[in-house]
C-alpha cells in the first residue's frame, strides 16, 4: 500500500510540474462525464428506427440474365449505436483520468503521442462514419465494411504521424530528427476522403434519380456539410499541431484542442445523426 502511495504521489507531483499537463485530468474526467450523461440521455430517447444492412450475393455465372439475388443482413439501430458512441469517448476521457493510467497517459503526451486517443478514435469514428453512410442511402454490407476499414486505415495514419514524428526534442529545440515526416498524415487524408466520395456519389445519385415530389430533403445536405466539417476538424488540428503554428508549437495545446473537439464535435456529431433520426 505504502508502494502504490508513493506511486500515485510520483505521478500527481509529475503531472504538476507542468500546468498543462496537471489540469489534463479534470479536463478529460469532466469531458468523460459529459459524454456519458450524452450517451445515456440518447439511449433513453432513442426510438425503433434503424437502417437497413443489404448484400447482393452471386446466383449463377457472373454477367448472366439474373447475377445476384438481393438479401437482408440485418438493421442498423441508429439511436443506440449514437449512445454506443459517445460511450466510446466517455470510457477514454475516463479511464486516462484514472490513477496509474494517467501517468502512462502523460508519459505519452510529453514524447508528443497519446496512443489511448487514437485506439479510441479508431472504434468511435469509424462506427460513426458508418453511420453517416447509411444515412446517406448506402446499405450494401461490403460497402459498409469498407467504409469501415478505411477510415480506421485513416486514424491508424494519424497514430503514425505522432509515432514517427515524436515532438520532444523538437518543443526543446532540437531538430536533429530532420524534418516532419508528412507521409502518414497524407496517406491518411487519402484515405479518411474516400468514404465521404461515395455518400457524395450516393447524394448526388439520389438527387438526380429523384422525381420533383421525392428530392432529397435540404436537411439532408445541411447535416452532411455540418458533419463532413465537424468529422474532419480533427485532421485540421494535427495539421496545425506539427506546422507549430502559434500555440500549436507546445504539443499539450494540441491535446487541449483535441479534448475541446471531443467535447463539441462528437457531441454535435451525435445529436445531429440522431436528429436525422428523428426526422
Amino acid at each position: 500500500m505504502a508502494i502504490v502511495a508513493m506511486d500515485e504521489r510520483a505521478e500527481r507531483d509529475s503531472a504538476s510540474s507542468d500546468e498543462g499537463f496537471g489540469r489534463l485530468r479534470i479536463g478529460n474526467l469532466t469531458i468523460g462525464l459529459v459524454h456519458l450523461a450524452q450517451a445515456i440521455a440518447i439511449l433513453a430517447l432513442s426510438t425503433d428506427f434503424s437502417l437497413p444492412v443489404t448484400g447482393l450475393y452471386l446466383q449463377g455465372p457472373p454477367g448472366g440474365p439474373s447475377p445476384s439475388m438481393p438479401f437482408s443482413e440485418g438493421d442498423l439501430p441508429v439511436g443506440p449505436l449514437v449512445s454506443v458512441f459517445l460511450l466510446m469517448a466517455a470510457i477514454d476521457h475516463l479511464l486516462v483520468s484514472v490513477p496509474g493510467i494517467f501517468g502512462w497517459y502523460v508519459r505519452n503526451l510529453r514524447r508528443g503521442v497519446n496512443y489511448a486517443r487514437w485506439y479510441e478514435y479508431t472504434f468511435s469514428a469509424t462506427l460513426m462514419i458508418v453511420l453517416i453512410a447509411a444515412l446517406s442511402g448506402i446499405s450494401d454490407i461490403a460497402a459498409l465494411v469498407g467504409i469501415a476499414g478505411t477510415n480506421g486505415a485513416m486514424i491508424l495514419f494519424g497514430l503514425l504521424m505522432e509515432r514517427f514524428n515524436p515532438r520532444a526534442d523538437r518543443e526543446a529545440g532540437d531538430d536533429r530528427g530532420g524534418p516532419t515526416d508528412w507521409s502518414p498524415f497524407l496517406f491518411g487524408c487519402f484515405a479518411g476522403i474516400m468514404p465521404w466520395v461515395a455518400i457524395v456519389i450516393y447524394i448526388a445519385g439520389a438527387e438526380e434519380n429523384a422525381t420533383d415530389a421525392e428530392g432529397v430533403p435540404t436537411f439532408v445536405y445541411a447535416i452532411q456539410a455540418s458533419l463532413f466539417l465537424l468529422f474532419n476538424s480533427f485532421a485540421v488540428n494535427q495539421w496545425l499541431q506539427y506546422r507549430r503554428v502559434g500555440p500549436w508549437r507546445r504539443y499539450v495545446f494540441g491535446e487541449w484542442v483535441y479534448i475541446g473537439l471531443s467535447a463539441v464535435a462528437k457531441s454535435a456529431l451525435a445529436w445531429q445523426i440522431f436528429a436525422a433520426t428523428l426526422m
